[in-house]
């Protein structure tokens, strides 16, 4: 059973930076990665994925160009950097991880995090 367990969240003000890590129990070297957030009154949203390989990288388009996702398999860690944060970007963010190896990275995540909350404002 994998555990996940996020960190990095917290408030900043508008056009401010946090990064999200995602810590694994085990090794990820076989698992893409997504990384999802669920506003208050909101349906869940996917922010970005990665594939295992690290090849594959996908976005929303609500933070392409802000947002960026990076693996570190030595360490079993995900992380989520976020640039140029909007009030738009406050919610629980969580990763989730399954063990797939091929070249995508949106999958049916089977495991997942307990979140942490990011908040922007001023």
């Amino acid at each position: 059973q994998l555990q996940l367990v996020e960190s990095g969240g917290g408030l900043v003000q508008p056009g401010g930076s946090l990064r999200l890590s995602c810590a694994a129990s085990g090794s990820l070297d076989y698992y893409a990665i997504g990384w999802f957030r669920q506003a208050p009154g909101k349906e869940r949203e996917g922010v970005s994925c990665i594939s295992s390989s690290g090849g594959r990288i996908d976005y929303a388009d609500s933070v392409k160009g802000r947002f960026s996702i990076s693996r570190d398999n030595a360490k079993n860690t995900v992380y989520l950097q976020m640039n140029s944060l909007k009030p738009e970007d406050t919610a629980i963010y969580y990763c989730a991880a399954t063990y797939y190896s091929g070249p995508y990275c949106w999958r049916d995540y089977v495991y997942r995090g307990q979140g942490t909350q990011v908040t922007v404002s001023s």
